[in-house]
């Protein structure tokens, strides 16, 4: 059988590969955009099915089955709230939810295997989804060696880019490589509790310590467990990071 995840953080989208290798399954393929998947079912025969995650880095699921008719079986992969799995479950999609369970991943796959019908209801559970309140981005898998280590939004203390890569600060004070930009990352985090404060750093609002005066009517930042010279509001930001502030 022939299986395509589309999951746009990679070291989620290896676990998820090593899993199913695991159950006995090889052909399998990653992409990890709605971009990327598009273009890799446009240029393939559909697989017979799809582990699809909801939030993608340049838009949701829905963007892509809007795009074309995808005939494969897809199990989604969220992090959405038990509500709306409720929903999910109601409408007959199968769904796993993350960090996912090697059980429930057989499970799943079990069913449909017995089943070799996805019926669900994609314009129900869009509908949902849409007049509800943005879902932004809560976790992230980080690679340690050969392991997967999931950090939420609560531990982390900023964002900052550095030697071309994307790093998350957490609160005890180690730093974790992410696998997206700060232009990312701003189009997904929660802009009440997230803001950019220049090009290299996001900061979190419960990691700020105190707030100084800096050159150039520039505000200095302190966080929690993070000293840095470069967590400085840029001028043209300030404006609207008071405002932020609230």
């Amino acid at each position: 059988m022939q299986l395509l995840i589309i999951e746009d953080e990679k070291p989620a989208a290896r676990l998820l590969q090593r899993k199913l290798q695991k159950l006995g399954y090889q052909q399998i393929n990653s992409v990890h955009s709605v971009a990327e998947a598009d273009s890799w079912l446009r240029e393939n025969h559909a697989p017979e099915l799809i582990f699809m995650d909801i939030q993608l880095s340049d838009g949701t699921a829905f963007d892509l089955l809007g795009k074309r008719t995808i005939p494969s079986a897809i199990i989604f992969t969220t992090a959405f709230d038990e509500y709306t799995l409720r929903a999910f479950k109601e409408n007959s999609v199968d769904y796993l939810l993350k960090p996912i369970n090697e059980d429930e991943l057989a499970q799943a796959i079990n069913k449909y295997v017995l089943r070799k019908n996805p019926a669900y209801n994609i314009n129900a559970i869009k509908a949902l989804l849409t007049s509800s309140e943005p879902n932004y981005k809560d976790r992230f898998t980080v690679k340690i060696g050969q392991s997967i280590r999931i950090i939420t939004q609560r531990d982390i203390v900023c964002f900052y880019s550095a030697n071309g890569g994307t790093y998350a600060r957490t609160d005890n004070g180690h730093d974790y490589l992410i696998d997206f930009t700060l232009d990312e990352l701003s189009k997904l985090l929660d802009p009440k509790a997230f803001f950019r404060i220049n090009r290299s750093h996001i900061i979190h609002l419960p990691a700020i310590k105190d707030i100084s005066l800096h050159s150039n009517s520039r505000l200095k930042i302190n966080l929690q467990n993070y000293n840095s010279e470069d967590s400085i509001v840029s001028r043209e930001r300030v404006g609207s990071f008071k405002e932020w502030l609230g």
